[in-house]
């Protein structure tokens, strides 16, 4: 299963659209919040294609039917997903793995630091940051998603991927 992952659009559309478009087919996209935008706008970006969309609400985000996180379990992965803020993101991943783990995850995705990561320091846990797609903070400051495999029984791959416009 291929999953398109993105964080911190930040209503810009266009990237979102450009990374779908270079990493098309995709089984499942997911957001991290700071979209900007409810679901339904932003799921237009995937044309009527009947492909998954997973998102969280950030802390720029008004759409209060979209949840501060969420679990969801794919090809027998248990994976949180938040945005990250009212984990404390900015200063460790601590808060974050605690409460993957509390949730008995082995995946943990979160935004909000604009800058990708991925940390694999806590056993069991893949901690995943996609950085931003459309305001980097990262040294070079060039826009980020990533693209995680996921198979039953099998090690998550993640891979960071970056684009100029």
């Amino acid at each position: 299963m291929k999953i398109l992952i993105v964080s911190d659009s930040h209503g810009r559309d266009r990237h979102v659209a450009m990374a779908l478009d270079r990493e098309w087919p995709v089984d499942a996209m997911i957001h991290l919040g700071d979209s900007q935008e409810d679901e339904d706008e932003f799921s237009m970006i995937l044309a009527g294609e009947d492909v998954p969309l997973y998102m969280v609400r950030g802390n720029c985000d008004y759409d209060y039917n979209l949840a501060p996180f969420r679990i969801v379990e794919l090809e027998g992965h248990r994976i949180l997903m938040t945005h990250g803020h009212m984990q404390n993101v900015g200063s460790s991943n601590r808060e974050l793995a605690d409460l993957a783990i509390e949730n008995n995850c082995g995946i943990a995705l979160y935004g909000h630091t604009h800058r990708p990561e991925i940390d694999e320091d806590t056993p069991g846990l893949l901690i995943l940051n996609p950085g931003s797609i459309s305001l980097p903070r990262q040294r070079g400051r060039e826009k980020s998603y990533m693209v995680l495999e996921l198979e039953n029984g099998k090690k998550p791959e993640a891979e960071l991927r970056y684009f100029r416009d």
